[in-house]
């Protein structure tokens, strides 16, 4: 759980605004997002499927840079 303490003279907003770096820091929004919809086996596979693609594009980039 996120928590953010408010200060005296603090306004609002900049509150606010340290409360969302904190939760999207923590992975919460993207957390939320995964279980938002059930979420078949195949949609899952399709979704781990994408991801170990783009994290081997990644890792090959950076393999070329620093080559």
């Amino acid at each position: 759980m996120s928590k953010v303490i408010v200060g005296e003279d603090e306004l609002l907003e900049s509150a606010l605004r340290r409360f969302k770096r904190k939760v999207s820091g923590a992975g919460i929004f993207s957390d939320m997002k995964k279980h938002r919809h059930f979420e078949t086996p195949a949609q899952k596979r399709k979704r781990k499927e994408i991801a170990r693609h783009r994290e081997r594009r990644r890792l090959r980039n950076r393999r070329r840079r620093n080559d």
